[in-house]
């Protein structure tokens, strides 16, 4: 569990950190559009480490259950987010990571879904 803590804070204070980047450096770096991606970057990763907090603190949930979804999650900040900042604050170029950002959605969304999933058979067994 602590594991799973630490990496979280430290996922949310890189949010943090990048966030304020992003407001007070970048404004005059990236076109309006770009700082858009940038700020949804941060934001999905924010979103998730809250939820990240949450589960991993929550005794509702298994050891493997908190893993489990942890590792989607942190998987999907890395792809989907890393992936934006990679694009908006490096050379590299959507076209040569295209397949990068929809994969950490498709993680985030599987950590959603197995989260619903845990939740429905514990509805369900009531």
């Amino acid at each position: 569990m602590f594991k799973n803590l630490s990496i979280t804070s430290l996922l949310g204070f890189i949010a943090v950190v990048l966030g304020a980047f992003g407001a007070h450096s970048l404004q005059e770096v990236l076109t309006p559009a770009q700082l858009l991606s940038f700020e949804t970057a941060v934001r999905y990763q924010m979103y998730h480490v809250l939820v990240l907090l949450l589960i991993n603190l929550h005794d509702g949930f298994s050891s493997q259950q908190k893993n489990g979804i942890s590792g989607f999650f942190f998987a999907g900040i890395v792809f989907f987010s890393g992936s934006i900042y990679l694009i908006q604050l490096t050379p590299v170029t959507a076209a040569s990571v295209w397949f990068v950002t929809p994969l950490g959605g498709l993680f985030l969304l599987i950590g959603w879904l197995t989260l619903f999933m845990i939740f429905l058979k514990k509805w369900v067994k009531k």
